[in-house]
This record gives structure tokens, sequence and C-alpha cells, in this order.
């Protein structure tokens, strides 16, 4: 026995433009039948939450899937799956569409080349499903963008949920953004770490989508811009604290980064603000009042 219950969306064109568009949404438990084989258009992430089950690719290898666990569906790319007859599983499935889903793919949150991903915990992924479920209600006039919307969050939720990444972030990218202000190479960020300017690569690539040097950039941008509008420092000091010795150097790359010379964002984003920002992050189930302190 097995129960199914499931949704289909048919966003319009302006929707499409938007980078990520809801196909549909379902939710199944038990002894359900076998996919496939076949193949799609359009990408599908199916999450197990409990039971285990198999998927066999284009290669014809067959792979074991136990709970909690994804399956990512690619289109163009054959697939077959299907849970163990005898007990079932617990799943749910998201089928989406989009340009923006070659940009995640590029980003390493959707992963052509590995069908099947361990997850460490379940629970994140299944409120961001929930959300589009509750969105799916046919008289909703806001459906298209809200599922669509929801969908962004569950790649995030899939991403953090990877059972090779630590919930707290993964140690080598905490201490390069610890470390982001030093006038450091990264052949010497790689040094303190045991490894060679390559393999820092590869662990960065695969945490952060990017390589080390534009993940230390773009911490350094962030924090040059808060201290652009915050302080009245001059742009030689900025440049400085945020680990760049050469101010015309730093200029240049801010202007080529951010689209504004430094003195120009000043002007336009520039809060005097006494005492600095807050470095307390608010909390967001109960957010700061005129009434109340947070400093």
């Amino acid at each position: 026995m097995y129960h199914t219950w499931m949704r289909y969306f048919t966003p319009r064109p302006v929707h499409h433009r938007l980078g990520l568009v809801c196909l549909g949404v379902g939710l199944q438990h038990g002894q359900l039948p076998t996919v496939g084989p076949r193949t799609l258009d359009h990408h599908v992430a199916v999450v197990i939450s409990a039971g285990s089950g198999w998927y066999r690719g284009a290669d014809g290898r067959r792979t074991s899937v136990t709970a909690p666990a994804l399956i990512w569906l690619t289109p163009g790319v054959l697939h077959h799956y299907g849970p163990d007859p005898a007990a079932g599983w617990d799943e749910s499935f998201v089928d989406f569409t989009g340009p923006a889903t070659a940009t995640y793919t590029e980003l390493g949150y959707i992963e052509p080349d590995r069908p099947v991903v361990p997850l460490s915990d379940a629970a994140g992924v299944r409120a961001a499903v929930s959300r589009i479920t509750r969105a799916a209600r046919r008289e909703n006039p806001l459906l298209e963008v809200e599922t669509g919307a929801a969908v962004h969050e569950l790649l995030v939720a899939l991403r953090r949920a990877r059972a090779d990444t630590n919930a707290d972030g993964d140690p080598v990218l905490t201490a390069l953004a610890r470390d982001a202000f030093q006038p450091l190479s990264v052949a010497a960020h790689a040094a303190r770490h045991g490894m060679t300017p390559a393999e820092l690569r590869t662990v960065v690539r695969r945490g952060a989508g990017c390589s080390p040097k534009d993940y230390l950039l773009g911490i350094r941008l962030g924090h040059a811009k808060e201290l652009l509008a915050t302080t009245d420092l001059p742009v030689a000091a900025v440049s400085r604290r945020v680990g760049y010795e050469d101010p015309a150097y730093f200029s240049r790359l801010f202007t080529r980064r951010v689209g504004l010379a430094p003195i120009r964002f000043r002007e336009q984003q520039g809060r005097n603000v006494p005492g600095g920002w807050s470095n307390r992050v608010p909390d967001p189930e109960h957010p700061p009042t005129i009434a109340g302190t947070w400093t």
C-alpha cells in the first residue's frame, strides 16, 4: 500500500524570467512503484526522509539509497529508481526549471554528476517543501511566485543538509573568513592549512562554489562597504583594514567589482552612526523595536 499527493503547475513566461519556477510538488510514502526508466526536460529534487531503495542511472550502475538522502534528476539524463518493495520509503519531490538552474549547478548546489547525495538531516529540506505545499492551493493568486521563491530556499536547504557539509560551515572556510583581512596570498593561506593551492581551491570550490580568491574578495569588499558607509576613515585606511596595502589597487578593484568608486559608494550609502554599527545580530523571530535596545 502507498499514499500519493501531488500538484502540478504551469507558470507563464513572465514567471520564468524570475529565474526559477516550480512545476510540481508531491508527497508520497509506502510501497511506491518504481519510476522509469525515463528522461525529463527539467530538474527534480527527490528527497527520501525514511526508508531505503535504489537508483540506476544511464550507466546502468545501481546505487543504494538510504534515508535521509537526495536523488537529483537532471534534464536529459536517463534514470530509474524505487524503494525497497517490502518496506517502501517516505518521499517528497519538487519539479523545477529556469535559467537560474545553470548558475546553481555552477555553484555546486545542483550536482548532475552525483545523482544520489546522502543528507545529514532532512528537517530543513522538509520545511522548504512544506512551504511549497502550503502555497500549492489552486486559488492562491501568488502561487507561481511563492512556489518559485521556495525553490530557491529548497536549494539552499539541500546544500546545507548534505552529509559532507559541516552544519557550522567547513573549518577551512571559517578560517579563511577569519583571516580574510590579512595581506596573505592564496598560497600563504593554503600553507597555513597544510595544503597546496590546488587542494585549497578544491575545498573552497566544493564548499562555496568559487575560487579562494573570489571567496576572500567577497568578504573583503563587504567589510570595505561597511567601513565606507559607517565611518569617516580615508579610503587608504579602509584599504589597509581589509587587507590591501596599495590604496590605488584597492580602489580599482572596488570600482570594477562594485560598479562605483569607493568615494562614490560612500556618497550614496554613507550613514553617520555614532559609535558604529552594532555587532550583535538581531533575532529574526524577535526583531528590535523603537521601544527595545540591542546594542
